[in-house]
This record gives C-alpha cells, structure tokens and sequence, in this order.
C-alpha cells in the first residue's frame, strides 16, 4: 500500500488534483471518491483514458492498471495528502466560518490581502470535507497567504477541518440561525462554530472578532490575541449608511478615517467589509489600498447583487437563506425610500421542526410594512396562512413575473439555495 510521503512525492509532479471525470485535465490526479449515490473507482479506468497521470482508488477489482493507486479509503488520503501539503507551509493560514455572509467576507478579505501578497483562497462554494483538501492542494509554492472557507451544518465538522488545514488566524463572522437541524438549534450552532475558536484557543493562533456581537465575546473568552472590529470600543471602529442602493462604510479608528465606498447592498454587510479591514491592516497593509481593494470588488454569483434591468432594480440575494440573513435582508429593504418595492422569497432549507415557525415569523416581519407587491416560493410558506402570492418553485414564479411588466420597481429575490430563485430573471 503506497504511503502519504510516496503519494506527496508523485503529486508533487502532478501538483493537479480532479474528482471529477468531466472536469479533467491531462496529467491530473484522479481521486476516486464515493458517496450514496455513487462510486468513483467505477470511473478510474476512464480517467487514465482521458489523461489522468493517476487515479486513486480503494477498491482492489479497480486497480489493474499501473496508473491506479490502491489505498484504504480514498477521502481520507484526499485529507491526508492535503494535511501533508499544509504542514510544508509557514505562512498566515486564515479560516473563516459563520452563518451569513463568510463568503462575501471570503471575497472581500481575498481582494484586501491579494493586492499585497500572492494569496490563495477557497473557490466558489468548496467549503466541505471534499472541497477543503481540494482547496489546500491548490496551494503553490509562492503562497504568501491563505484564506481557507468552513461551511458546516453539524457538531464536530469545524474541528475536522482544523486538523488538516492547521489555521493560524481564524473569523468567525456570526452565529444565525442556519442549519438548525443538524446542529440542534441556536446554542448548537454556537458550539459547533465555536470549534474554530477552540482550535485556536489550544494552538495560540489569532481571531479576528465582531465585538458587536456579544455572543462571539463569550465565545472567545480564553483566547489571548484577538484583533476586534466594531462600532464602539474595538481596535478598527466604523460607522455605515447606504447611498443610493449602496454600501458605505466610513472607518472611525485613529489614523485610519476614510470612507469605502462599496459596490455591496445591505448594510449588514459592513461588518464583513470591516472584517477584511481588520485582516489587511493587522498584515500591514496601508488603508488607502484596502479601501481600493474593497472600492474594486464587485459582488456576483447572487450574493448581494445589484441587477439593472430595463429601469427596474433588482437586488440578487439568492444564493442561500437562512432566518438570520432573510430577517436583515427583509428589515434592510424595508429602509430603501422606493414606493414600488416587491418582494420574492423562497422557502429555507434545514430549520428542521423550526421551520414552519421561522416561516411564520417572516410572514409576520413582512406584514408589519407595506409592499407593492410579494411573492413567496416553495418551501414551508405553503404550510402557513398569509396573504400574498404562492407559487410552488422558481418557474412558476418567473412566469407571474415576467407577465407583470413591472415599471421603476425595486425587487428583492432570496431564498434557500434550493430553490434556486435567480431562475425568476433568468
């Protein structure tokens, strides 16, 4: 059985690593994974056909060809040749988590530190047990930082993730109410978030902290460097407001007052643009280049998009949901001075025996304003009484939309992932 120093040594000439036939390049590593629904070693044969240098696999029947590494289980030697490849680095390894927002504080952090040094960071949504390895190989020798993405939705996930991607400097933006089934409620989320402080807290790394949130004070208690941003008595101090859809955020600390003007709606995204203020001065980069960085970074792939459509304005929020990010979503679009405001929702995913009552509340949030119009998609909004609208998934709701012909309007679009609400203006 080939050991992880010997498998380093052959990924080292094929620094590429694919789980994924359709993704594959010439001279790949193929790793064989497996899942419920399906088995990768079914397709090592025609990996090596298709170019791949290797192909490792865990079932003997699939290793005939030279090219075809037999290990006990391919996930974990995935984790384990990432561990490996981790431990080669000396350099600041930063892990994020939290429940809204930690890709947008991924991207904006990704933009400060980039404009500096040689910087490596998750991309897109590979944020899991398979995504966070594939992340770590990627890393080349001339990284100078890393930016590593943790999503969970259970207990002990975040600790697992630890144990490979050692993380020097962790964030964790907020704890909401996202993943309630998995992770047993609110205090459940908290603890199961809470596993990257406790990493940190046991290896004496550095936390970047919202000191606005008391809960994450509580969390931290313990961990001797913390680096805290907030609007009163923390080290970076800001205030924020929007400006006709957008936001800004003006930086109060001494020697550091300027205002970023961003290209983000919402203003609960200030504390994630402080977030990546806090990162890029505490690595010593000048504020007027991360007030550039951040001025530059235009949000897409439905995370706090502003669409123009015609002469209507669509904010794009459709990525994901949960009741934290559509309560602040809702309460920040309730702010906009528009008297044509509609407002489409899709269903939340993962709330578990919360569910209906998390619905119901934003049914209530949404009946304490007036709207011109709203529109609420799949999920358990059919299990509620309400008022307004219902359509059972995104097409049906795109058709109702596009027969409208709406004029100067401002549209908000949300929803669980699930539902993939973006399908409205598609």
């Amino acid at each position: 059985m080939v050991t992880i120093e010997q498998l380093y040594a052959i990924y080292l000439k094929h620094p590429s690593v694919q789980t994924d036939t359709r993704k594959l390049q010439a001279g790949d590593l193929f790793f064989a994974l497996k899942g419920e629904n399906f088995n990768g070693n079914l397709f090592a044969e025609a990996a090596i056909k298709n170019g791949a240098s290797y192909a490792i696999v865990d079932e003997k029947e699939y290793a005939h060809s030279p090219q075809c590494i037999l290990v006990d289980n391919v996930l974990d030697t995935l984790q384990q040749l990432a561990l490996y490849h981790r431990e080669t680095f000396n350099i600041p390894f930063i892990a994020i988590t939290g429940s809204n927002g930690k890709t947008t504080t991924k991207e904006l952090m990704y933009a400060v530190l980039s404009s500096t040094f040689k910087t490596y960071a998750t991309q897109g949504n590979l944020n899991n047990h398979i995504g966070i390895p594939l992340t770590l190989l990627s890393i080349k020798r001339d990284a100078e930082m890393a930016i590593i993405e943790m999503g969970a939705n259970h207990q002990k996930e975040i600790a697992s993730y630890c144990q490979y991607v050692k993380p020097t400097h962790a964030l964790i933006n907020n704890c909401g109410k996202a993943h309630l089934e998995g992770f047993g409620g609110i205090e459940g989320v908290r603890k199961g978030k809470g596993e990257l402080y406790d990493y940190i807290r046991q290896h004496g790394g550095v936390i970047f902290k919202n000191a606005d949130l008391d809960y994450l004070n509580e969390m931290a208690s313990g961990i001797t460097n913390q680096i805290t941003y907030g609007k009163l008595n923390a080290d970076y101090t800001y205030s924020s407001r929007m400006e006709h859809s957008f936001l800004q955020v003006s930086l109060t600390a001494p020697r550091m007052e300027c205002t970023i003007h961003t290209h983000l709606v919402g203003e609960y995204n200030a504390a994630n643009v402080m977030a990546a203020v806090a990162v890029g001065h505490t690595f010593k980069i000048p504020v007027d280049v991360i007030r550039r960085a951040i001025e530059a970074y235009m949000p897409d792939n439905s995370r706090s998009q502003l669409i123009q459509r015609g002469n209507n304005t669509i904010i794009m929020d459709a990525y994901n949901a949960n009741p934290s990010s559509m309560y602040a979503a809702i309460k920040n679009f309730e702010q906009l001075d528009d008297p044509n405001k509609v407002v489409m929702l899709g269903g939340m995913m993962e709330l578990g025996p919360e569910s209906i009552q998390e619905h119901r509340r934003l049914v209530d949030l949404l009946m304490e304003s007036n709207w011109h119009h709203v529109i609420l998609v799949g999920g358990d909004f059919q299990h509620i009484d309400h008022p307004y609208l219902y359509f059972k998934d995104a097409l049906a709701a795109k058709e109702w939309f596009d027969a409208q012909h709406f004029n100067h309007a401002t549209i908000l679009i949300k929803g669980s992932r699930a539902f993939t609400m973006e399908k409205i203006i598609q």
